[in-house]
């Protein structure tokens, strides 16, 4: 969910081949959710295979990631490691929400509302450690490099943006910008027409990148300003001031200078703010990783996909054809580079 900051943002639409030949930080959990969420059957279920075991994230990953390299991007994914205590709040809050989608649902199976089925269908995600090992597993046989987090993905992804380990991060939350990372791109996996399925409407989804220094520099604060922001409005971590929004912790924090200076001045109560403040400017990360991309195993991927969750090897067999010739141009651009 992360921090709403949006209001206060500077986006640019963009098309995702102007950012051909760049190396993406993806992260993993907050990309394989929206798979799960927006990759559906028309009755709000989920995709599976014979055995009845969830699909959509193998069918997310595998055609979209190689439907970004088409375009020239080289995805390396980033999965959580260990959340943070300080996110308990939220994990909470998420698993309350959850069960309340799951006894709406049952309501609807028992008035036998198919729409309603479908939408608390589509409300119902849960990211289990199978599906993160079956995620990791198809990467591996696709040739793609991924990053194990120590803690949060999104902080360790936008580490490596920051560093300069990758040019950018894809991700949906704002988060990334508050951990350093230079560049946020959003919907990249998700783009299109999408269904809002409380309105059973669909609506355009388009690209779009978010410039860290050029926010920072149009609202003239720095990064760390920003997190006090972000702590006023309320984070993962930390619930915020009641009806402080992100346009008035701004003005706050430009008039004041920093979080301390306003709690003096308003006389908010913000409990463990310098704790949240510390786990966005200094984030348990690591530098043991790589974003070496190999070859692809096609038999294996072939038999993971095909032969185990029945997908169609008539689909399949042509995007394994895309993936090959795409991480050859990747690795010969790399080898360009080189010299």
């Amino acid at each position: 969910m992360g921090v709403n900051l949006e209001p206060i943002l500077i986006k640019h639409k963009t098309h995702i081949k102007d950012f051909s030949n760049n190396t993406v930080s993806v992260d993993a959990y907050n990309q394989i959710y929206q798979f799960l969420s927006a990759i559906r059957q028309p009755d709000g279920t989920p995709l599976m295979d014979s055995s009845g075991r969830v699909t959509s994230h193998l069918s997310g990953l595998f055609y979209r990631t190689i439907s970004l390299m088409e375009e020239g991007l080289k995805p390396v994914y980033v999965f959580d490691g260990k959340p943070s205590p300080m996110k308990l709040r939220t994990l909470e809050e998420r698993k309350a929400i959850k069960e309340n989608s799951e006894r709406e649902l049952e309501k609807a199976i028992m008035t036998s509302d198919r729409e309603k089925i479908a939408r608390m269908k589509r409300r119902i995600n849960h990211i289990t450690k199978d599906m993160i090992d079956e995620s990791k597993q198809l990467l591996t046989y696709m040739g793609l490099p991924y990053v194990q987090a120590p803690s949060e993905g999104e902080c360790q992804a936008s580490y490596m943006s920051s560093t300069g380990k990758v040019n950018a991060v894809i991700s949906q939350d704002y988060d990334c910008l508050l951990f350093g990372a230079r560049e946020v791109l959003r919907n990249f996996t998700i783009y299109g027409k999408r269904r809002v399925s409380s309105r059973n409407i669909y609506v355009t989804v388009d690209p779009e990148y978010i410039d860290l220094k050029e926010n920072l520099s149009n609202m003239n604060i720095t990064r760390s300003q920003l997190v006090d922001i972000a702590i006023m409005v309320g984070t993962d971590f930390n619930s915020g001031v009641e009806r402080v929004g992100s346009k008035t912790a701004l003005n706050l924090i430009q008039r004041y200078g920093n979080l301390e200076e306003v709690i003096r001045e308003k006389g908010y109560r913000i409990p463990q703010y310098e704790d949240v403040r510390k786990l966005f400017l200094e984030p348990e990360v690591t530098d043991d990783f790589n974003v070496t991309f190999g070859k692809p195993e096609e038999e294996k991927i072939y038999s993971f996909l095909c032969d185990l969750h029945n997908f169609g090897e008539n689909r399949v067999r042509p995007f394994i054809d895309k993936l090959k010739i795409s991480l050859q141009k990747s690795n010969q651009s790399s080898l360009d580079s080189f010299f």
